[in-house]
């Protein structure tokens, strides 16, 4: 007795008003989950596919879907005399589905006619990337340094073919200068076309018999070259500059590829920096603070001079405008911001101990031996 076929509808796993697009990614879904090759040697699987592939052959026909609903299995099966899917995966027709879409992902290459990228077209050579370190200063301002690259370069004798002088190279038998053969799997109803890398020419779709003594057929050499580059004014820690076409050599006569290099900034002992701003702490005596004072103030272009009023607090900051670190787009300069310190000493004199206690007694401060004067005494005994 014949084995009782599911609805399938219920194969699909989908309802009987299900759109054409929810047919198509039901099968899809089952197609890959029930796929020969992903379950070798499954006889089940192998059944399941089956009968997936033969529900999704008669749903996604309108005229087979409409006698199915009307008929049921005997309005589309052939052994009730209606005619159908011509049994088995014979006649089947796989409508509007691409197996290459659906497939690809697991074979590495395209169903049934699936392509790899030319090999002989023209490819971008490699990008490099190196590194430079600069001063404070330097960052500030721009600079030149020379740096040592190792890349690839097109040889000079053989100008990239890979082949010796006066020969040529011929074009792979297997695959005809595509790089990529196809291959069969499965077998009978369940036969698959996939592509994959020509063994014989190593997927480049020549054969160098003759190879270049330089190169030894690969076109290219690796070299040292020295190169100048311009570091721009106001580059920053961590940012990087990118110098197009002076990477590895292309191939098939592509062009080169870009060298990047990272640039690191050596910390300034003086100066503190934050986007263009630069920060300073500026030291200066109690005198100076309370009686105000000119100081020479350092900054990346020089000293300058800046008057402080009297009476500045310790911790004020002041702004020294356009004395910062260039825009590195070339639209101004920062500003510099200078914070005062006060510097406390450390050991008096006995004239400078008498004139500290003078100016507290004038000021209306207590002034006792266990006071200010014993304070600074204790200090010189500590020494």
């Amino acid at each position: 007795m014949a084995e009782q076929k599911r609805d399938y509808y219920e194969v699909l796993g989908v309802s009987r008003g299900a759109s054409d697009a929810e047919l198509k990614k039901a099968y899809r879904h089952l197609a890959k989950q029930y796929h020969p090759d992903l379950n070798p040697g499954d006889k089940s699987a192998e059944a399941r596919f089956k009968e997936v592939n033969e529900a999704y052959e008669v749903l996604s026909d309108k005229e087979k879907r409409a006698r199915y609903d009307q008929y049921g299995h005997a309005g589309v099966d052939p052994n009730f005399g209606a005619g159908g899917p011509g049994g088995g995966f014979g006649g089947f027709d796989m409508g509007d589905i691409d197996l290459g879409d659906i497939f690809g992902s697991f074979f590495g290459g395209g169903f049934g006619g699936g392509q790899r990228a030319n090999p002989n077209a023209p490819r971008r050579g490699e990008t490099l990337r190196t590194s430079v370190t600069i001063s404070f200063e330097e960052a500030a301002f721009g600079c030149e340094k020379e740096i040592t690259v190792s890349r690839s370069e097109s040889c000079g004798t053989c100008h990239g073919s890979g082949c010796a002088a006066g020969t040529t190279a011929e074009v792979c038998p297997d695959c005809h200068g595509t790089g990529s053969i196809r291959i069969q799997r499965g077998g009978g109803a369940f036969t698959f076309a996939t592509t994959a890398p020509c063994t014989r020419c190593q997927g480049t779709g020549k054969i160098i018999h003759q190879p270049c003594p330089d190169c030894k057929g690969s076109g290219s050499v690796r070299k040292q070259r020295k190169i100048t580059v311009s570091i721009p004014a106001g580059i920053d820690d961590g940012q990087a500059i990118s110098l197009r076409g002076q990477g590895g050599a292309g191939k098939n006569g592509g062009p080169a590829g870009d060298l990047l290099i990272s640039v690191s900034v050596r910390p300034s002992d003086k100066f503190r920096r934050d986007g263009t701003a630069v920060y300073l702490e500026q030291p200066v005596t109690f005198t100076q603070a309370v009686l105000g004072a000119k100081l020479i103030i350092p900054t990346i272009d020089g000293n300058v001079e800046y008057t402080m009023p009297e009476g500045t607090q310790p911790g004020t900051t002041f702004r020294l405008r356009g004395k910062g670190i260039p825009s590195i787009n070339g639209r101004g300069r920062g500003d510099q911001f200078v914070t005062i310190r006060l510097q406390v000493p450390t050991s008096l004199t006995s004239e400078q101990r008498e004139a500290l206690n003078a100016y507290a007694a004038a000021m209306g401060e207590r002034v006792e031996e266990s006071g200010i004067k014993g304070f600074f005494d204790k200090r010189k005994k500590k020494k």
